[in-house]
């Protein structure tokens, strides 16, 4: 009776407002100026102006009548479920469209105009050098002896040091691929253990000897294999300086395609590692040196000349398997030639040296898996201390010689420019930007591993997700169970998978690896590693989510033989496509839960696969739901028997788990299928029927068609089903937004395209299929789709009926199989009016965005720039935004147009030491979503600047993409009922600027076992106020950078807070008794953080 009343109260101030509404109306009409100007023709007459206000006024009226007829069927709608909580039901037009109504709880957007300041710009030290800039102002020729060719010519005069010493830091050094040419495994067994083994017993040999390592992944395995007496002497060589770990990440990451989740974990692997086996000190710094050769082998590093430097490369002594190609080889030092081999030496130092802004020069000595023989140590160590010796002991020469570290060399470049170490030395400038893309040589860009193997760059991020989504559950799961008493019964021991994914997730970040520039063999080993990772952690992701989402604790009980939750999907092979689990209906009810990964609350379709068309969805707490039922189609003309996709849209705590129930049955006001056109063009198929579908087909015609929801009418070219135009509903003009496929080939003659360059043979050429392709177009109530089914490409547009994020952006995706192409690139163009002005931007590592400039002196290939999260184009009205859930390549070769390369078959290698072609290629789906944002009325493009930032929007846009919810059904033989509860981690939301990167447990003492401290990531994004803000379906608040962790977990207490640097290495300040903290637009913080 109570919920009655309120009902009519409720419609009652709806009727009030409706009736305001007019009143204000007519009100406009009698004042607003502007209708006084347009109508400034009229007859002056009282009667005609009367009239015209009239006419206006019903014009006014029929725009309205559409949202006053809404508000009373919601009027209805809320009196029809007066009984219970309101539930969406959508409804048919009479003009063919679904309405769907507003949500009965209202969300708003609200952020603070200081938030907004930041991505203005102003703030900060402007840098001095801007690679934008540096590549527009270089001519990028090529002369001979220029500094583009080897041995270019460098002068000095040798009173140059008479005031102060050069001082020379020779680094030793092996760079070790985890995985290349051979895999991980092989690479440790046949090289890398001997060299780290001869390492030991070598420097010990001489005090005056160093050596520099990076790759933590090798040198643990090689730990785990070392007795105590060699653990205890690798300690002292750290201590003495003797050996050092540079940068101390698990690998040494590609820098283009990888994402800033991962590089941070395995920065993290890595140092976690080194501070619980060699509890040695760390430094961090951003002080940079650039090499300024072709390579960092021997012969590129010791001055310009390589047919000299090579000549001190002591490995390629007579009689050894390799040689310099110049036809000089070494020569052993000796008492006879010391001084006429240090002066040729001591000339290329110098002439390098002239190329630094100090008398510090840093010289590596080393290339890929040296030092792996104790003949090599020898050779090295013997010959260079004779030169030092010949230098030091000679005042008149002016330089000071030995072996060094990285340590070594920067330390005494602070002293010698009289400042503390971490200090801005004078008269060095600031940089901003990055190196991409760059070429070796000639027109030799490396622009084509952006995009090679993206089978395996997608599932690198498939496990990124699950990694995060897993280190979250498990650490509130381990945090709740220890509150409840519980620990005894919950796995922990799941731990050891978190560990073994997290390396797994390092390992692949190598710059062979998620780059697609291995051999097939190493690359089929990756694929098995980050396959069983991926595994693993669905398992720790069911294993906490049974217990979080269980109403009584006391009866969780774990069975590792029998899981209380099923996985989403499976994988029968590392190269193959997942397959989503099928839930079996009968007679009992099932339940699945649902985890949402974003740290904000979520609104969101589900869709699920059922065996029966016949099913009912209700909500945890017994509420119908409505839902969309589609048939499940194989191919273009063959639906899957007996699997159905139902579709729902669902609200979900943020972090949190929610539960749905399944039973067999048909509600037919809620279960609502969807409508199917086929269009065939022509071609004479047999299309499968379902009883439970309309299907219309369409056997020829061309026509183009439009779907549509709540923000925007997208039009589809009838011909092609691709992507034309995009109209928003509040707007008349269409803007073109034109997709198409295309084709580069590769060079006819000399080099070609391989895993790492791209060489087209001139402009790409449009795709043109065999056959026109089948089209399914499916519409109904939550979303509607275009399917066109190439030859080569199945590309699925998909449009989401719901408010908020979702409803926004398009839906993209495109299934690529390219396994019968030669020598061929498949590419998808988007053609839009948007006047670019030959700017584009693409983001680094998903954690800024940068401004790239079409450069029409170069080559078509080196205007390609890697694009791991988003790529835009923008005018003074409008910003496209192409997301991607995968590390692609990416361009905009003319104004308005922006283009992805989706896969690349090559059949030869390229000359960069792989020794293949790109030929395994595999069916891979590329996902996409497309974002058209309006610009507001007097925010300014800010091109100037260095940086640009997405909208908010934009950015949670990336988030539903890259972080999917995962649905994941009660196993059959668990009798759930009543027991389930959805789980509300967060008591408060995070603003929606912040980012939670990582809930990551921390490793105790004892290896293996998990501590009750976590590290807690947290990112506060930049973002671009100027993009006009909509309504994003949940509460968005930004709170200038502040955030209480006090009482942002549920049920949790923050008992220890401790600001970390980044990896945890060291404390910033003392545990505090505050849990307030701050964070700057763009900073990542890191805490330790214990929950009770």
């Amino acid at each position: 009776m109570k919920l009655k009343k309120q009902v009519t109260v409720c419609g009652a101030a709806i009727f009030c407002v409706a009736v305001f509404s007019l009143y204000l109306m007519l009100d406009r009409v009698q004042h607003d100026p502007t209708r006084h100007q347009n109508g400034g023709n009229f007859p002056r007459s009282q009667i005609s102006v009367l009239q015209n206000r009239i006419e206006q006024l019903e014009q006014l009226l029929e725009e309205n009548h559409e949202i006053i007829s809404h508000i009373k069927d919601s009027v209805l709608e809320l009196t029809a479920n007066a009984e219970g909580p309101p539930a969406m039901l959508p409804y048919y037009t009479v003009n063919g469209s679904w309405v769907v109504p507003p949500e009965p709880r209202p969300s708003f957007f609200s952020i603070s105009p200081q938030d907004c300041q930041f991505a203005l710009g102003g703030r900060g030290q402007k840098p001095e050098l801007q690679m934008l800039t540096v590549s527009e102002e270089l001519p990028f020729d090529n002369v001979d002896g220029g500094v583009w060719r080897q041995g270019f010519d460098i002068s000095y005069d040798p009173h140059d040091w008479d005031a102060e010493d050069l001082q020379v830091f020779v680094v030793p050094h092996s760079h070790n691929d985890p995985g290349w040419i051979k895999t991980f495994d092989k690479y440790y067994t046949e090289q890398t253990q001997h060299i780290l083994n001869s390492m030991v017993s070598k420097l010990q040999e001489d005090p005056r000897r160093r050596f520099l390592w990076a790759e933590v992944s090798f040198f643990a395995k090689w730990w785990d294999n070392i007795n105590a007496q060699k653990r205890a002497a690798v300690r002292r060589l750290v201590g003495n300086g003797q050996l050092e770990i540079a940068t101390g990440g698990w690998v040494m990451p590609d820098e283009a395609n990888s994402h800033y989740f991962a590089l941070i974990d395995q920065l993290i692997e890595g140092h976690q590692w080194l501070e619980r086996n060699l509890d040695s000190d760390s430094s961090t710094d951003i002080f940079c040196h650039m090499m300024p050769f072709y390579s960092y082998d021997v012969p590129h590093t010791c001055g310009p000349d390589p047919k000299i430097c090579c000549q001190f490369d002591f490995k390629r002594l007579p009689g050894g398997r390799i040689n310099c190609p110049w036809k000089v080889p070494p020569r052993a030092i000796t008492e006879a030639n010391v001084a006429e081999r240090a002066a040729l030496l001591l000339d290329q130092y110098r002439k390098k040296s002239r190329l630094f802004r100090s008398n510090v020069l840093l010289v590596p000595l080393g290339d890929d898996f040296r030092y792996d023989k104790p003949q090599e140590w020898d050779a090295q160590f013997f010959n260079y201390q004779r030169l030092f010796d010949f230098f030091n002991s000679r005042p008149n020469l002016h330089v000071q010689a030995q072996f060094g570290t990285l340590s070594d060399y920067f330390d005494a470049l602070y002293k010698r420019t009289g400042v503390e170490p971490g200090a801005r030395p004078p008269g060095f400038p600031v940089l901003s930007g990055d190196f991409f893309s760059y070429a070796d040589r000639e027109d030799h860009y490396w622009t084509g591993y952006y995009t090679s193997r993206p089978f395996y760059k997608s599932l690198d991020r498939v496990l990124e997700a699950h990694l995060r989504g897993a280190e979250v559950l498990y650490s509130l799961a381990a945090a709740h169970s220890r509150h409840s008493g519980l620990a005894g019964r919950y796995p922990l021991s799941d731990f050891t998978l978190l560990t073994e994914a997290r390396r797994t997730l390092g390992l692949f970040q190598h710059h062979d690896a998620i780059t697609g520039t291995a051999k097939e063999a190493v690359v089929v080993d990756y694929g098995v590693r980050l396959l069983r990772s991926l595994v693993n952690l669905k398992q720790v992701i069911i294993h906490a989510a049974h217990y979080l989402v269980l109403g009584d604790k006391e009866t969780y009980h774990f069975d590792p033989e029998a899981p209380f939750l099923q996985v989403d999907d499976t994988r029968v092979s590392h190269d193959a496509l997942p397959e989503r689990t099928v839930i079996q209906l009968d007679s009992s009810p099932r339940f699945v839960v649902l985890f949402n990964p974003l740290e904000q609350e979520r609104f969101s379709m589900v869709s699920l696969l059922v065996s029966s068309p016949r099913v009912r969805v209700l909500s945890e707490e017994g509420q119908p739901l409505a839902v969309q039922i589609s048939a499940h189609w194989s191919s273009a003309t063959e639906v899957v028997p007996d699997v159905y996709q139902v579709s729902v849209p669902v609200r979900l705590p943020a972090l949190g788990l929610g539960v749905l129930q399944l039973q067999l049955g048909l509600d037919g006001h809620r279960t609502l299928p969807s409508s199917m056109r086929v269009y065939l063009h022509g071609r004479q198929l047999s299309v499968s029927r379902h009883e439970a579908f309309p299907l219309r087909i369409i056997d020829s015609g061309s026509s183009d068609f439009a779907l549509s929801n709540r923000y925007m009418q997208v039009w589809f070219s009838g011909l092609t089903g691709l992507l034309k135009s995009i109209r928003r509903v509040d707007e008349e003009q269409e803007q073109q937004v034109d997709m198409e496929f295309l084709v580069y080939g590769t060079r006819t003659s000399k080099d070609k395209s391989g895993a790492y360059l791209f060489l087209p043979d001139g402009e790409a050429k449009p795709y043109v299929p065999k056959e026109p392709p089948v089209l399914h177009v499916t519409e109904g109530p939550f979303f509607s789709e275009v399917v066109a089914y190439y030859e080569h490409v199945h590309q699925v547009v998909r449009l989401y009926n719901l408010p908020g994020v979702e409803g926004l952006s398009l839906d993209i995706s495109s299934l690529v199989d390219i396994r019968d192409y030669v020598n061929k690139e498949l590419a998808l163009r988007i053609h839009t009016d948007i006047d670019s002005q030959g700017i584009f931007f693409t983001d680094l590592n998903g954690f800024q965005v940068q401004p790239r400039r079409y450069l029409k002196k170069l080559p078509l290939q080196a205007n390609f720039y890697p694009m791991p999260v988003m790529a835009y184009i923008q005018d003074a009205h409008k910003r496209l935004t192409l997301h991607t859930a995968q590390a692609l390549g990416v361009s905009s070769l003319k104004d308005g147009q922006l283009e992805v390369i989706l896969d690349r078959r090559l059949m030869q290698d390229d000359n960069r030491g792989l020794g293949q072609g790109l030929k395994d290629n595999k069916r891979t789906c590329n996902r996409f979503r497309l974002l058209l944002e309006r610009r507001t009325v007097g925010s300014e493009v800010q091109d100037s600047h260095s940086t640009s930032y997405p909208s908010l929007l934009s950015h949670l846009t990336s988030m539903y993409l890259n972080t999917p919810a995962l649905a994941l059904p009660v196993a059959r033989t668990q009798l759930p009922g009543p027991g389930l509860r959805s789980f509300h981690p967060l008591a408060s939301s995070l603003p929606c600027d912040f980012h939670l990167l990582n809930l990551r447990t921390l490793q105790a003492e004892e290896d293996t076992l998990p501590s009750a401290e976590m590290a807690l990531i947290l990112h506060r994004k930049g973002f671009d106020c100027g993009l006009e803000a909509k309504n994003l379906g949940f509460n968005c608040t930004t709170s200038q950078g502040k955030v209480a962790l006090g009482s942002l977990f549920h049920g949790l207490d923050v008992v220890f807070l401790q600001p970390t640097s980044l990896t945890l290495l060291y404390p910033l300040a003392s545990p505090s008794n505050s849990t307030d903290v701050y964070l700057e637009p763009m900073e990542i913080a890191t805490f330790r953080l214990r929950l009770g």
